[in-house]
């Protein structure tokens, strides 16, 4: 079973190249480090929303366990472990990370009011993990829905504007990446990296828990060897392009000080 959203988009990429969510070259690194960003960091804070917030809780385990309470039950004990693992245990990082998920909101909000998708004209891995988010999670329960109110342009493109892509269109040179792109890599450097190191690092050792500094506070997380792996997969990408044709991704990367996550 393929169970990661990653190799799932690559698989599909194989069966339908005239619509391939990870470009070539160097535009398709970054959408790599982009797509693996959302997927294996800004998770945790769908966790948060989902099981800190009694009537989210109420509402997503009573949805995963079709009505069934005592199911619903051991799903909502099962939340705040989760929660746990994935370093929002405290009130300081709860507070962090759902202020960290809306300035990417308002950043994605401003970029579709002068791209149709977020690296451009048309559609990649970015979008996709970026609407799973909001499509599972973020809009369906109650508590982060009400949050992103704010951002009308945003909804409406979760909800519709997405899905009406031509298959035509560019998505902008790594050398000009959108202004999403750079309040993304923004974030990047001062909470996924310093974490995905950690964690990297503690697997190196045999440790269970890392601990990372995240938001000015030392956070414990469990050392899980999947987004290690994940990183792999990007620095494999990185690392299969010809040096000339990588030169503005690197330099990109290092502007940002992420060059010891990726090169």
């Amino acid at each position: 079973m393929i169970a990661d959203t990653t190799p799932l988009l690559k698989m599909l990429d194989g069966r339908f190249p005239q619509r391939v969510m990870f470009p070539r070259g160097a535009e398709g690194a970054l959408v790599h480090v982009m797509e693996e960003f959302f997927d294996e960091w800004v998770a945790r804070v769908m966790v948060h929303y989902r099981w800190h917030y009694p009537r989210s809780a109420e509402f997503a385990s009573n949805k995963m366990a079709n009505g069934n309470a005592e199911a619903a039950a051991q799903v909502r004990n099962w939340g705040p472990r989760a929660c746990r693992a994935t370093g929002t245990e405290s009130a300081t990082q709860q507070k962090a990370a759902e202020d960290e998920y809306l300035r990417l909101m308002s950043a994605a909000e401003k970029q579709l009011q002068s791209t149709p998708y977020l690296m451009g004209d048309r559609p990649t891995a970015l979008d996709c993990i970026v609407l799973g988010g909001l499509r599972a999670h973020t809009l369906m329960d109650p508590d982060p829905a009400e949050a992103l109110q704010a951002f009308p342009g945003l909804i409406r493109w979760a909800r519709q504007d997405a899905d009406t892509w031509d298959g035509t269109g560019d998505i902008l040179a790594a050398n000009r990446p959108t202004d999403f792109v750079r309040a993304v890599l923004g974030e990047m450097s001062t909470t996924y990296q310093p974490w995905v190191l950690a964690n990297r690092s503690a697997l190196h050792a045999g440790a269970k828990a890392c601990q990372a500094q995240i938001y000015d506070e030392s956070v414990s997380y469990l050392t899980r060897p999947y987004p290690e792996q994940s990183r792999q997969m990007v620095r494999t990408t990185i690392a299969a392009m010809a040096p000339g044709e990588r030169r503005d991704l690197d330099q990109l990367l290092a502007d940002y000080e992420l060059s010891e996550c990726f090169c």
